[in-house]
């Protein structure tokens, strides 16, 4: 788990100046985050869920970032989620969405609570990237941290194209909820 968080923080471009920073920097991560989404018509409503999406948040310097391959997506059906990565993500050429950014305001991450918190970004799917302001909960309890946030991404943002035969089965805009758990990291 350590070589492939280390390896993400690389990919996503979250470097540090030193060692000595490395080692000064406290750092709460995840590899089984739940990235889940929700697209609603009269036709037809579709449901995924993602249980492997990775997470970095640095509590030193509000900086985070989340990686999540769009294969890794369950749908209740295979023929769903097949039209889902070779028709719509394309996720043979775009495999992977990410958000990379900092929180908005200052968290006490040393008392326990729940705090509305944004984040403002890059969020990458489908190959296009979008500047981004997120909100959600962030809850300290303990040496754990818990992430909530719900938000909307819109087909046309991100270049997803929806073929007219089955433009009334998908929504244009798609709810996405996001449920992440942190514990400690230690490179």
């Amino acid at each position: 788990m350590k070589i492939l968080l280390s390896a993400f923080c690389l990919v996503c471009g979250l470097s540090f100046l030193s060692e000595k920073t490395l080692a000064q920097t406290k750092r709460y991560a995840t590899t089984s985050g739940q990235t889940s989404f929700h697209s609603s018509t009269p036709a037809e409503d579709i449901n995924a869920v993602n249980k492997k999406t990775q997470v970095l948040l640095d509590v030193t310097t509000g900086e985070m970032a989340v990686l999540m391959n769009m294969r890794d997506f369950d749908f209740p059906n295979e023929l769903m989620e097949e039209h889902f990565n070779e028709n719509y993500m394309e996720s043979a050429k775009y495999p992977k969405a990410t958000f990379k950014g900092k929180l908005d305001q200052p968290v006490d991450f040393s008392k326990n609570g729940t705090y509305q918190l944004s984040a403002s970004g890059t969020f990458t799917v489908h190959g296009v990237s979008q500047s981004r302001s997120l909100q959600g909960t962030l809850t300290v309890q303990g040496d754990k941290i818990s992430i909530d946030s719900t938000f909307d991404v819109a087909l046309v943002d991100h270049k997803i194209e929806v073929p007219k035969i089955v433009f009334v089965k998908i929504a244009q805009i798609i709810e996405v909820k996001a449920n992440y758990e942190l514990a400690p990291y230690a490179r």
